[in-house]
């Protein structure tokens, strides 16, 4: 049974990822000295809070600890370069800790991409452990899933909103899957988080299975999974679990952490 951890925190994010990643019968066989690791980060556009907090991303890198190299990776969009919106972490950057725009990189794989065939990153294919960050939202199209539309390197990612689904699906099989999925509830947002204020909740959502952590993270916000075709094709393919009843919640109550959501989101 794929099994996600709720976890909520007041001041020491690390603490409470550690507790998570403890919940979830930790990460020892990705948290290796032979094994990067990419954490893939969600930001569309640098200047709205929509994305990962800079201490639930520090928590993600101090999880790793014995990583050789950890890169925190973006890709160019509309709004401007990766490398430009990467900055928001920049206080995180180190020698072991490394901003990496996906869209410069010239060491590609080719991989094919809702009948294109596009070059990948490097970095991005395994023995690499890929993790994925984004914010707890009530937006029917996702969260830690969409997030991989970002892999996509050039600036026109538009073009594949109306087959959106099977890009990111495709692009999830192509790289391996996502080792881990932290799904950050500092903050919920009742849509995309575009242009609207987030509601303080303090919350974590971890789990190896992406899928499943997408599941609850969207019913906590407010949305029927099953009336979301990113779970429900992720579903179709064998990549991971979305209904509820199949998923062993553990760590805060589910019901309890339901109810804190819905009484902030309320309109």
């Amino acid at each position: 049974m794929s099994k996600v951890a709720i976890v909520e925190f007041n001041d020491n994010v690390k603490e409470s990822l550690a507790e998570a990643l403890e919940l979830i019968s930790n990460i020892d066989d990705l948290n290796t000295e032979k094994r990067t690791v990419v954490i893939k980060v969600g930001v569309f556009n640098p200047k709205s809070e929509a994305h990962s907090t800079v201490d639930v991303v520090d928590a993600i890198i101090k999880s790793f600890n014995k990583a050789p190299e950890i890169f925190v990776a973006e890709s160019d969009n509309y709004k401007g370069t990766g490398s430009e919106r990467l900055q928001i972490w920049k206080s995180l950057f180190k020698k072991r800790v490394k901003p990496f725009n996906v869209s410069e990189d010239t060491d590609v794989k080719k991989v094919k991409i809702a009948d294109e065939e596009i070059g990948f990153s490097h970095i991005l294919f395994k023995p690499n452990v890929f993790v994925s960050t984004h914010i707890a939202r009530g937006y029917e199209k996702g969260s830690i899933l969409k997030n991989l539309l970002g892999l996509i390197p050039d600036r026109k990612k538009a073009r594949f909103h109306k087959k959106l689904e099977t890009a990111l699906l495709d692009a999830y099989e192509a790289i391996g899957g996502i080792d881990l999925a932290v799904l950050d509830g500092t903050y919920v947002y009742a849509g995309t988080g575009m242009g609207e204020k987030g509601v303080r909740m303090n919350t974590l959502l971890v789990g190896r299975d992406a899928v499943a952590v997408e599941t609850v993270g969207a019913t906590l916000a407010g949305s029927n999974p099953k009336k979301m075709p990113i779970i429900q094709k992720a579903m179709e393919r064998g990549l991971g679990e979305g209904e509820l009843d199949n998923i062993e919640i553990v760590g805060a109550s589910f019901e309890s952490v339901k109810k804190k959501f819905a009484s902030a989101l309320k309109p």
